[in-house]
């Protein structure tokens, strides 16, 4: 197997970023930093008040990130996901699945987190809770009319057999 190259890797999308306060940006060491060169995610980390928030089982929260943030090459969005190890080993994950931080937000994003274990949940402050990435999404230029006929058709969930 053949490892990727760095240098053929995407490029980098400027994004502008502000911390929401003196405390945030201690909390991501002055900047934002993926955990590895080829990492496709910046961690989000729990801008907290307080030292802890619970989250009781099957509930969710809503998770400050100190983060501003706005990308600067158009058709480009941030998206937040889950962190693996907090959803496998703790039941924590993004209550939405994925969460849309469009391009002209520009208040703090906020991760809502779901519970989905039978046990309350700590996250502490300064914990990573979700990953951040900046995809490329496309506007959809309508156009009313008929579809074309496709092998599938109507056929719904488990139509293909999987």
């Amino acid at each position: 197997m053949t490892l990727q190259n760095p240098a053929t890797l995407p490029p980098a999308t400027p994004v502008c970023v502000e911390f929401v306060s003196p405390d945030a940006r201690a909390l991501y060491d002055g900047g934002l930093r993926p955990a590895t060169p080829r990492s496709a995610g910046i961690d989000v980390r729990a801008c907290l008040d307080a030292e802890e928030l619970i989250i009781p089982a099957g509930e969710r929260r809503a998770v400050p990130s100190g983060l501003r943030v706005q990308p600067l090459t158009p058709g480009v969005a941030g998206f937040l996901y889950s962190r693996s190890g907090l959803g496998a080993r703790d039941g924590l994950t993004v209550a939405q699945g994925v969460g849309v931080i469009d391009p002209d937000y520009t208040g703090e994003i906020l991760v809502m987190l779901l519970n989905t274990s039978a046990e309350e949940r700590r996250i502490r402050r300064g914990e990573r809770v979700a990953q951040l990435v900046f995809q490329p999404f496309v506007m959809p230029a309508w156009q009313e009319g008929s579809l074309s006929a496709t092998e599938r058709g109507e056929g719904g969930f488990g139509h293909t057999g999987a």
